[in-house]
């Protein structure tokens, strides 16, 4: 049908014409009361936003002289975050004279990659920025994660351990 004809019935029947597909071979256009296309649309719109999920990047922090079981503890809510689907923020922050020893903070890194093993995926290595060390991992989805602390070896053993 013609663009004249389609105009003439809309304004015969006191609705709009509205082009729906402009790309189309030809152009789809429809009748419709245009307030009332309009607010359905807008509707419709709010109602997918509501049902989608934000996957919110999750931040954990902890400074170099981080304990063993802080960083189990830790690492357990990191691994809770990564099975709900978050992308998690490790941030290791530098803190004085902690900033002559950077190599620390690139080995508890290390550690914390390795410990996850092969169910995480590293979307940003670890970079060292001023006074805070930072990498992003993500659930590599081949396997549900699960943080498994590896044992201490020999020369990291707790003094408390040894006294008792």
């Amino acid at each position: 049908m013609s663009k004249q004809e389609a105009l003439a019935i809309a304004q015969e029947r006191d609705l709009d014409l509205v082009e729906i597909s402009p790309d189309a071979d030809p152009p789809v256009c429809k009748i419709v009361d245009w307030g009332k296309f309009n607010y359905q649309r807008t509707k419709q719109l709010q109602k997918n936003r509501k049902t989608t999920k934000s996957l919110d990047m999750k931040q954990m922090r902890f400074g170099l002289k981080i304990g063993a079981h802080d960083l189990q503890i830790k690492m357990g809510k990191v691994a809770k975050f990564l099975e709900t689907g978050h992308k998690v923020k490790v941030t290791l922050f530098y803190r004085g004279r902690e900033q002559a020893h950077k190599e620390i903070g690139f080995k508890i890194a290390q550690k914390v990659i390795e410990d996850f093993g092969d169910t995480i995926v590293v979307d940003q290595q670890p970079q060292l920025a001023g006074k805070q060390l930072s990498f992003v991992i993500r659930n590599s989805g081949k396997s549900t994660v699960a943080y498994q602390a590896k044992p201490q070896e020999e020369g990291e053993s707790n003094a408390k351990t040894e006294d008792a």
